[in-house]
């Protein structure tokens, strides 16, 4: 008994569960709206269809007295099956999986709808309608994650069709009014169901694009603000030297060598000045790096931030809209090692390197996570190649390169170099 104790309770087994358990948050907490929306309803929609199977076996049971019982089994699989993966798959897994089980449990309850009425026979009028019938927003809610809303809507109406005429072949049906008020039916609450999911969906939508407006008028402060800097900077120098040493020389009757001096050196600063002054919009080398910075620890303030100058070449000229677009690919890039290079049981490091060189800035972002195999990438995942790459390529004098294996972890590399 001590021994098992023990072993309930081993410290390493813990730490790796919590460890997973705090990446999983971790992951989740940094991902888009959207993303984090239908994630949500993925989870809710998934219990949903476990509930509504639990509720309906008595009646499924009921019904099976007019049907080959192997028959039944399949039609209530086909209903019911993928309900159960999509609330365990919409815990931890990315969006392209879980549209695609949203998609499989849609499909498969139109299936099981199409066979319901070749595997049923014609029930006794004290069973009033068909299970499947009766629970069809199961299917319209699954197509509401799988699809955008003009296919969800059409999903709807050839669904509703097929639930009509299924409970009309197992259940006497008087006349077409009476089809046509079980489509009415099914139609009109499953439409209720279908308007809130697409517009939970549609709402998270928003606020990512928001996010993005808000992330844009962030560069252009960080702009002001560095222009704002470069004027005091200035007008400081003005005050502290230019005129502190015209002052000294209309008091001074003779020439003074600490008066010379004092001249040399405002000489020198506004030698500096001049060559460093910055032009309006543009970022220099510091509040570049600055801004950079700021755009990754807004997203998870633990990854390591590192900048590099190459010696004699301090002359970077950042335009603040071009520092926004890689801001935006470099946050992109550090959300997507956080939602998918977690290696169970294992502590990842990610870093981001700034190098500041002739005139042009080199951004990487590296993590020694999971990696992935870049050729098997689905296509309607958007977070490489339009949220990072697709923004690089828009960008004049930007490129953006992505680099993966299975288990070797990515490397991200953003760089800049002026107009192109």
């Amino acid at each position: 008994m001590p021994a098992a104790s023990a072993a309930s309770v081993d410290p390493v087994r813990t730490a790796r569960w919590w460890r997973g358990l705090t990446g999983l948050s971790e992951r989740t907490k940094n991902e888009a709206a959207a993303d984090r929306i239908l994630r949500r309803l993925g989870s809710i929609f998934g219990l949903a269809g476990v509930i509504a199977c639990v509720v309906e076996v008595p009646e499924i049971i009921d019904q099976s007295r007019f049907a080959p019982i192997g028959w039944t089994v399949v039609v209530a699989v086909l209903a019911f099956g993928l309900f159960p993966v999509l609330a365990v798959v919409s815990i931890a897994m990315g969006r392209a999986t879980i549209q695609a089980v949203a998609m499989g449990a849609a499909i498969s309850y139109l299936l099981a709808l199409a066979l319901a009425p070749a595997v049923y026979e014609r029930m006794p009028d004290h069973t009033t309608s068909l299970y499947l019938y009766r629970v069809f927003a199961l299917g319209v809610l699954a197509a509401a994650l799988a699809w955008r809303p003009s296919p969800a809507i059409g999903y709807l109406v050839v669904g509703s069709i097929l639930a009509a005429l299924a409970n009309g072949a197992v259940f006497p049906q008087e006349d077409f009014w009476s089809f046509a008020g079980d489509f009415a039916r099914a139609a009109g609450l499953c439409a209720l169901f279908l308007w809130c999911a697409i517009y939970a969906r549609a709402a998270a939508a928003r606020v990512d694009r928001e996010s993005a407006i808000a992330s844009s008028r962030a560069a252009a402060a960080a702009g002001a603000a560095a222009r704002d800097r470069e004027r005091a900077r200035f007008a400081a120098l003005i005050h502290d030297a230019v005129l502190s040493t015209l002052l000294d020389a209309s008091r001074a009757g003779t020439e003074s060598p600490v008066l010379r001096g004092q001249a040399e050196r405002t000489l020198t600063q506004l030698e500096a000045a001049r060559g460093s002054d910055i032009e309006p919009d543009l970022l220099n080398a510091q509040s570049a790096v600055h801004f950079l910075r700021a755009a990754v620890h807004e997203v998870n303030s633990g990854i390591e931030f590192t900048a590099r100058r190459w010696a004699g070449f301090d002359d970077l000229r950042l335009p603040v809209h071009a520092a926004g677009t890689i801001a935006a690919a470099l946050a992109e890039a550090v959300r997507n090692s956080l939602r998918h290079a977690t290696v169970p049981g294992r502590a990842l490091r990610r870093i981001v390197t700034v190098t500041v060189s002739a005139g042009g800035i080199r951004v990487v972002f590296r993590d020694d996570g999971a990696g992935f195999d870049l050729g098997k990438v689905p296509a309607d995942r958007l977070g490489v190649s339009v949220s990072i790459l697709g923004r690089m390529r828009q960008l004049a004098g930007g490129a953006g390169f992505v680099e993966s294996s299975p288990g070797e972890g990515t490397t991200v590399t953003l760089v800049w170099g002026g107009d192109g």
